[in-house]
């Protein structure tokens, strides 16, 4: 299935026009290209995944000098900036998660629909833990932790004492069905039992909700006056800590409300351009179902 930008209409009104753009994820390239044929002066795409850069130098050639790809996590954007002379961007775009790209490869262990190892690493030249490695090697509780707190999975407990039994375990369909056998898949049911374990592994193999809360505050501080950062999230974790970012940057004072007089001298940074975060309408959703669930939330830097 071909690489569809989520958002790409609310993403183009909101970040153009920019002289210097930031993409921190940037996938096939598909927010990028539209960026740049709309009038973006130049973009500095990141991301961690090879095969992903290779199929967005191919879409991003046309473009020349103004679109520089740098195989990096947008946690170092302020570093690949430097590197192009940047001290300030007038917008950044995070689209955050997983793409379609690497859940179509059973080789990326990301899904469960079709066999591959328990790899999950967005950068599989990275020497990082695998899921295999936490699948294998945690204890119960911490496997009962990681599939609480990053799936919010309230049988957490049960699926970890089952995979702990059952080590060990190589492949994504060997995982798929001791989580099955645990929970079997109800007729009808939309969503498979194994869906928040592997979503857990992923988040917790990459530290994804780290990444997020450690980078928005340094995207925040790179924006030129006027600049915006637009993030696209795809579940509540990601989006919780956008939201509560977002608003503690836009906010002047975060003295407790009972204090008479301001002490913490907390000024806001950013303004909020999205009271509630944009969502796809249905047509882009029946064109593009990944859509569904994508959350995009903008703020722009005080000048």
């Amino acid at each position: 299935m071909p690489h569809i930008p989520v958002l790409l209409d609310a993403v183009l009104e909101y970040l153009l026009p920019a002289a210097r753009l930031i993409d921190g994820t940037l996938g096939a390239g598909g927010h990028s290209r539209a960026l740049l044929e709309h009038g973006a002066g130049a973009v500095l795409g990141l991301d961690l995944d090879p095969s992903a850069l290779e199929i967005a130098q191919a879409a991003l050639a046309p473009f020349g000098t103004r679109a520089d790809i740098a195989h990096a996590s947008y946690a170092t954007m302020r570093a690949e900036a430097a590197r192009l002379g940047w001290d300030h961007v007038e917008a950044i775009l995070l689209d955050l998660g997983i793409s379609s790209m690497q859940i179509d490869r059973p080789e990326r262990g990301f899904a469960f629909l079709r066999d591959g190892p328990l790899d999950m690493r967005f950068n599989p030249q990275d020497d990082g833990l695998t899921a295999a490695d936490l699948v294998n090697h945690s204890d119960l509780a911490d496997l009962a932790r990681i599939f609480f707190r990053y799936g919010e999975e309230p049988q957490g407990r049960r699926f970890a004492r089952a995979i702990v039994e059952s080590r060990p375990l190589h492949t994504t369909r060997e995982l798929a069905e001791v989580i099955e056998r645990v929970s079997p898949r109800r007729k009808g049911a939309t969503i498979h039992p194994a869906t928040r374990i592997f979503q857990a592994l992923r988040i917790a193999v990459n530290d994804e909700l780290g990444v997020v809360e450690r980078a928005l505050p340094e995207a925040i501080d790179l924006l030129a006056p006027g600049g915006r950062l637009a993030v696209i999230s795809f579940h509540s974790l990601e989006d919780r800590i956008v939201k509560q970012t977002f608003k503690r940057a836009s906010t002047d004072c975060l003295c407790p409300p009972k204090t008479p007089v301001c002490i913490c001298g907390h000024r806001a940074e950013v303004r909020l351009l999205t009271s509630k975060p944009i969502v796809a309408g249905d047509e882009e959703i029946s064109r593009n179902p990944r859509s569904r669930s994508a959350k995009l939330r903008i703020v722009e830097k005080c000048v």
